[in-house]
């Protein structure tokens, strides 16, 4: 289960306990615990940052992934997604072109999430994660 810490998110709860995962989602989860791919494609990593680009068709999913980093991220477009999280949650989020939201994580604190585009055009956004955080980045081996 996830240790989020004092981290909050955004949107509305859906599902509780696991309720409509599927198998398969399950199965990605426990597969990707340590996947530390936050984004479709890795646009540049320096010594202080990595910029990650999201975009996601209509019904198109971002696999279950790790974030362990301080990072922020800014949406290129509005649109609404559907996220499974690893304590058994689903939320549904809105956002609108321009909107931008920061996260920080404590010393062994991480989000597991996927991402689902559930709106009716393409869902993009810049992520951007801090290398110098309070845990050491996970490999993207």
């Amino acid at each position: 289960m996830g240790s989020l810490g004092s981290l909050r998110l955004a949107g509305e709860v859906v599902a509780k306990d696991f309720a409509g995962w599927s198998d398969a989602v399950r199965e990605e989860f426990d597969r990707n615990a340590f996947n530390g791919h936050v984004g479709g494609l890795l646009l540049r990593e320096t010594d202080r940052v990595r910029v990650w680009d999201i975009r996601l068709a209509p019904g198109e999913r971002l696999p279950a992934h790790r974030h362990v980093l301080d990072y922020f991220w800014t949406a290129l477009t509005d649109g609404h997604s559907r996220q499974h999280i690893d304590d058994g949650t689903t939320r549904e989020v809105s956002y609108r072109r321009g909107e931008t939201r920061a996260y920080d994580f404590g010393a062994g604190s991480y989000l597991l999430h996927d991402l689902e585009n559930i709106g009716d055009g393409p869902l993009a956004f810049i992520t951007v994660e801090l290398l110098e955080s309070a845990n050491r980045p996970l490999s993207l081996a």
